[in-house]
């Protein structure tokens, strides 16, 4: 009996579909790699010292979430709703746009980041975070 080649087992790896899949997964990771970077929030570590030639806390705007959710701006009580238009007006006033948020540690991560982010928002350049 004669064997034709149709017969024959493979036994060659044919690797072209592998580098395919490979090079797209590079293409894709490539392309979402700038906007997953962008998407954060930079935190930063500060010190326990203090920091000469800064800027003072009263130049600066101080926002202030208690554990209740009550909410202040520059001192002044201000509901949740008009906090984007308050936060507004007092950054255009300031002269260096830096706002401090000051969080209890019972509140919650979300309302702080929505806070900082609507201030970010509305024009500030810096922002700092403390805890009360």
């Amino acid at each position: 009996m004669e064997t034709s080649s149709s017969e024959e087992p493979i036994t060659s790896i044919n690797l072209t579909p592998l580098v395919d899949v490979s090079l797209v997964l590079v293409i894709i990771f490539m392309a979402v790699a700038p906007f997953a970077l962008q998407a954060g929030i930079k935190v930063l570590q500060s010190k326990a010292s203090a920091q000469v030639g800064k800027v003072s806390l009263s130049e600066s705007v101080q926002v202030r979430l208690s554990k209740e959710g009550g909410l202040t701006l520059n001192g002044a009580a201000v509901s949740r709703g008009d906090y984007q238009g308050a936060i507004t007006r007092a950054l255009e006033k300031s002269a260096d746009k830096f706002v401090i948020v000051k969080a209890d540690s019972e509140n919650r991560v979300g309302q702080v980041v929505g806070l900082m982010d609507e201030a970010k928002q509305a024009g500030a350049l810096k922002m700092a975070l403390m805890k009360d």
